[in-house]
């Protein structure tokens, strides 16, 4: 799927404008603090109805607007144009449409395009703690097969309720929680295998495509390892809430499960987050994300658009040149506050200055 152009109002710095792509590379120009990162924010914005900076939803407005719209012409596989539209509203509901036509759900929209983002912030997928690790995992999923945004939200539903419930035991396991407890706990193992074993299945088909997109980055071979083995899986997590009933009751919080779990990143033999180089774990991080990418690709036969956000400021010349040497086919979106490197070879570039696009060449 191709991105023809995209339309902004009141979003973030943008008042209103308009940018038109090209099916290659189009870079995006502009000194820092211009609207480069809010343009691509807008791009992904519409795969994904979040922000990938994590921003809630007023912050996406413009100062004094009371919504915001994004529009974005795609030109799907078959050809075929398509216009989605996503309004942000203070007061009211948010609202989506497809070709004019208002979605029942604002969730039934993803799927419809599908966007990869590479940001400097990507190094918390490495360096930072579980919940980083399992959020990449799950968002992979979703853009795989939309059905797992479903499951994710079910999975969080059913933890926070049986927290309360463990909360109101008061450490005491009475008769009236153990019944309660055992409807939970069959809601929550049937959500929490299903989504395991979806995890599991990911992680075992992005592990090879992860060593060779790392060496292709590196330059050189490095034994990466990838590994989500969580103890509850190996008897499941009807036997997992089972065995640990009596300690959640006691401490009021469910202790395992796939709300809890680790996804373990090693280089080398060595745990990545505490033992390799910056340098080594942002170039982990854009191999994670490369692999997903490509993993999303070949299974849905739809190649998603590739965001590169500020990353190749971030990288030292033989990565960036790397990277830009090894990006996988598709359109792809390139930010930055520095002219590119001579790899780079955009199509169209386009310069940004206070939300307003002052250059199209």
């Amino acid at each position: 799927m191709i991105v023809e152009k995209l339309e902004l109002t009141d979003f973030r710095n943008y008042e209103s404008a308009s940018f038109d792509l090209t099916p290659g590379v189009t870079a995006v120009l502009g000194q820092n603090g211009q609207g480069k990162t809010n343009f691509a924010e807008a791009l992904a914005y519409l795969a994904t109805l979040t922000s990938f900076r994590g921003a809630p939803p007023d912050a996406l407005m413009r100062a004094g607007a009371g919504a915001a719209v994004i529009r974005a012409t795609v030109r799907d596989d078959d050809g075929r144009e398509v216009l989605i539209e996503a309004e942000l509203s203070r007061t009211g509901r948010n609202r989506v449409q497809v070709n004019r036509q208002k979605l029942a759900r604002t969730r039934d929209l993803l799927g419809a395009l599908r966007v990869s983002v590479f940001a400097p912030d990507d190094l918390v997928i490495v360096k930072g703690g579980p919940g980083e690790r399992r959020r990449f995992l799950d968002d992979a999923l979703v853009a795989l097969a939309t059905k797992y945004d479903a499951v994710r939200l079910e999975l969080d539903r059913v933890v926070r309720q049986r927290n309360v419930l463990l909360k109101q035991a008061g450490g005491r396991l009475t008769d009236e929680i153990a019944v309660t407890l055992d409807v939970w706990d069959a809601r929550f193992a049937e959500v929490g295998d299903q989504l395991g074993y979806a995890r599991a299945t990911l992680v075992a088909r992005c592990r090879p495509m992860v060593a060779e997109a790392y060496e292709q980055l590196a330059g050189e071979p490095a034994a990466v390892e990838l590994e989500y083995e969580p103890d509850w899986r190996r008897a499941g997590l009807a036997a997992a809430l089972s065995d640990a009933r009596e300690a959640d009751v006691r401490r009021g919080v469910s202790t395992v499960g796939p709300h809890r779990d680790e996804v373990s990143i090693g280089l080398d033999g060595l745990p990545a987050r505490t033992h390799a180089s910056q340098g080594e774990q942002r170039t982990l991080a854009l191999a994670l994300r490369l692999a997903a990418h490509r993993l999303v690709a070949e299974r849905t036969e739809s190649t998603p658009v590739l965001v590169l956000d500020d990353v190749l400021s971030e990288l030292d010349p033989e990565r960036a040149t790397a990277l830009l040497a090894n990006l996988p086919a598709g359109q792809v979106v390139i930010t930055s506050a520095s002219p590119l490197p001579p790899a780079a070879r955009p199509a169209r570039t386009l310069e940004i200055r206070g939300g307003t696009v002052v250059a199209d060449r």
